[in-house]
């Protein structure tokens, strides 16, 4: 099921990895994060084939490493809207959907090749080994943009559970002012 990032807060086990999804049109970027869902990691670079084969290899890899969820960067358009290759990959994303029985959430990843290239560039990587790295790099990058909102969305909820726990606390404070549940 697609659904937005915010719709993953309460359906994720507490421990359970993240799966980052670089979709290129010769090749598929993945990333791993860790169980706590605090790092992405690149993994590995999928050459792209018909979608079954692509499905049967994403699908392998989410049962291997028990995924909770899948994240995939989604192209779109410098303005925010979603161009060709952006529909090309909420295609892509729909028809997972039919194969694996976790949660597929779209990441905007504008940039994101261009900012994990020029860390490569910077870093004096030949062409070559840029051509390796890339597609699993931006994946990482992607995942980790994503694993990032989805902590700090988490912990705003967290706190405002506990403001409205800490709230209902006073409320029970009895006329007195002494805590009734206090011997």
């Amino acid at each position: 099921m697609t659904v937005a990032l915010e719709g993953l807060i309460g359906k994720l086990p507490r421990y359970g990895r993240l799966i980052g999804i670089d979709l290129g049109t010769k090749t598929i970027g993945l990333a791993l994060s860790d169980v706590e869902r605090r790092i992405a990691s690149p993994l590995e670079t999928l050459k792209r084939g018909k979608f079954t084969r692509d499905a049967a290899e994403i699908a392998r890899i989410v049962t291997r490493f028990d995924v909770a969820a899948i994240v995939v960067g989604l192209p779109l358009n410098m303005d925010g809207s979603a161009g060709p290759r952006a529909q090309s990959t909420q295609s892509f994303m729909r028809n997972l959907e039919g194969v694996i029985a976790c949660p597929i959430v779209g990441w905007d990843e504008r940039l994101s090749t261009m900012a994990v290239t020029r860390t490569l560039l910077e870093a004096d990587a030949s062409r070559a080994r840029r051509g390796q790295l890339v597609d699993k790099l931006a994946a990482s990058y992607i995942l980790q943009g994503a694993i990032d909102r989805l902590n700090l969305l988490e912990d705003a909820r967290t706190q405002e559970a506990d403001q409205a726990a800490d709230q209902a606390a006073d409320q029970a404070t009895n006329v007195d002012g002494e805590d009734p549940d206090r011997e």
